[in-house]
């Protein structure tokens, strides 16, 4: 029983954190329509990858704000 509240759980934090990931990949300012073609078609694809990628190469916050 605890597994499987284990498994749901992190399922629903992926599910989350893949939504998230999507929103910010649109409300990016600094992305090109094709780049956010692309990373939206690469989560979309093999979501835990893309996902993780995304996470990994993504810059913070504040040097997406230092850029603009």
């Amino acid at each position: 029983m605890l597994v499987r509240i284990l498994i749901i759980a992190a399922v629903i934090l992926f599910l989350i954190m893949w939504v998230r990931a999507l929103i910010d990949v649109f409300r990016r300012g600094d992305l090109s329509v094709g780049a956010k073609a692309a990373w939206a078609i690469v989560m979309l694809l093999i979501p835990f990858i893309g996902l993780l990628l995304y996470y990994m190469l993504r810059p913070s916050d504040a040097q997406i704000a230092q850029r603009s």
